[in-house]
């Protein structure tokens, strides 16, 4: 067994370098700076890293969207309001790719994929490095930076375990350690500088070899591992002695006797699963929020979900597609955001009011009135018999964004968010 498992982890560096070609720029379930910046009440989260926060998996190609940590914090963020997220992650960085990609956001200058780091083939990290003074106010206006960072740097330790002396072993380990802790640094401290309001979140690193490769190399990786977390913790500590908000996201014990469960090394490669990239995004949520809501995957043939400020809508009135737009009773979605509504039977119409905002929803009309203005809409609202009844059903999008709440849907989960 140990045979194959050595002979089987070489192409793991292969397969990594594989997948830097395979992630498309500003990948997954993300938003431009752009659409980021006009969005003044939104909690936001900058990710920033390798490609762990790329949400990486084997298999990928260039137009596979991800669905890693990043995106499923997008996803619990929602549950607790307004929720924008930005992926800067980049496969294949190391510490000093990070620190130099920062340094150039922090200068307010483009920089070339090689500049950041030579050999990178990411095909993200040449928007990425040429938008690099955009990022900056991007950053600016985050309330959390998530860092995950160090796993290219250790990488080496996993093939360099079974044949290094133990004073060699230790030697390199610490090295490395060093070389972590002066890169992210400063790191850290030109994200503070840019952001000093900033919650900084930095990850451990799992290891990912299991027991049953090797045990003589297990346990000198695992002592590596840990060593690594007590870096992490002392780098965090030292900021925080100095006023600068660090965490850190302890994801490394999670994966400690689930190697093979939370990540692909059966197909070798290191990187998560999806139950892996899931274990990660409820450690950073609890970090965050101080909780987790396990998401709900809701099937094609099955109603979609709706959650309105955090709580899901239960009704006897199921949510229907019509030409790709979902469509609920309108007392329903009333009822679940506060809003209040007067029905007119001379003109078939709904006047909905929320605050200030008024939509008039009309039976069969290919438009809606919204504060005044009429907008188009493909599909008008109709009546929908649901056992006995009949009931008006709205475009819920349509009536949701007039009365002013952020509208997100999610196709992962088929699952609509929405939030004043």
């Amino acid at each position: 067994m140990r045979k194959f498992w050595r002979k089987g982890l070489a192409p793991v560096t292969s397969l990594i370098l594989m997948a830097v070609l395979l992630i498309g720029p500003w990948a997954g379930t993300t938003v431009s700076a752009k659409e980021q910046l006009t969005t003044g009440d939104a909690y936001r989260i900058v990710s920033l890293g390798d490609s762990l926060t790329v949400g990486y998996e084997p298999g990928m190609d260039v137009n596979s969207k991800p669905y890693g940590f990043v995106d499923r914090l997008l996803e619990q963020g929602l549950y607790h309001g307004r929720m924008e997220v930005t992926n800067l992650g980049i496969a294949g960085l190391k510490t000093d790719g990070l620190k130099h990609y920062v340094q150039a956001i922090q200068d307010e200058r483009a920089v070339s994929a090689e500049d950041i780091q030579a050999g990178l083939k990411d095909p993200r990290v040449t928007a990425l490095g040429a938008e690099a003074a955009k990022a900056k106010s991007v950053i600016a206006e985050a309330d959390v930076i998530t860092i995950t960072i160090g796993g290219n740097d250790l990488f080496e330790i996993i093939h360099k375990a079974g044949t290094l002396k133990p004073d060699e072993l230790a030697s390199r380990v610490q090295e490395l350690f060093g070389i972590y802790t002066d890169n992210v640094t400063s790191v850290v401290n030109n994200l503070h500088s840019i952001n000093p309001d900033a919650i900084i979140i930095l990850a451990d690193q799992y290891q990912p070899v299991p027991e049953i490769a090797d045990k003589l190399i297990y346990p000198k990786l695992m002592n590596a591992a840990e060593q690594f977390t007590k870096v992490i913790d002392g780098v965090a500590d030292t900021f925080v002695t100095n006023g600068i908000n660090v965490k850190v996201a302890h994801v490394a014990k999670e994966f400690i006797g689930s190697e093979m469960t939370m990540t692909h090394i059966l197909k070798e490669d290191i990187h998560p699963n999806q139950y892996g990239y899931e274990v990660m995004a409820r450690i950073f949520s609890e970090t965050i929020w101080g909780d987790y809501t396990k998401p709900v995957m809701h099937e094609a043939n099955q109603p979609m979900g709706i959650i309105v400020s955090g709580k899901e809508l239960k009704t006897p009135y199921k949510p229907v597609i019509v030409n790709n737009q979902n469509f609920v009773a309108i007392q329903d979605i009333v009822n679940a955001v506060g809003a209040k509504s007067v029905w007119s039977n001379k003109t078939s119409s709904a006047a909905i009011t929320y605050g200030d905002k008024e939509v008039i929803i009309k039976i069969g009309s290919k438009s809606v009135t919204v504060n005044g203005a009429a907008v188009k809409i493909d599909t008008p609202a109709f009546l929908h018999k649901v056992g006995k009844e009949q009931k008006t059903y709205v475009p819920l999008a349509v009536l949701a964004s007039g009365l002013g709440f952020d509208v997100k849907y999610n196709p992962k989960l088929r699952t609509v968010f929405i939030n004043p």
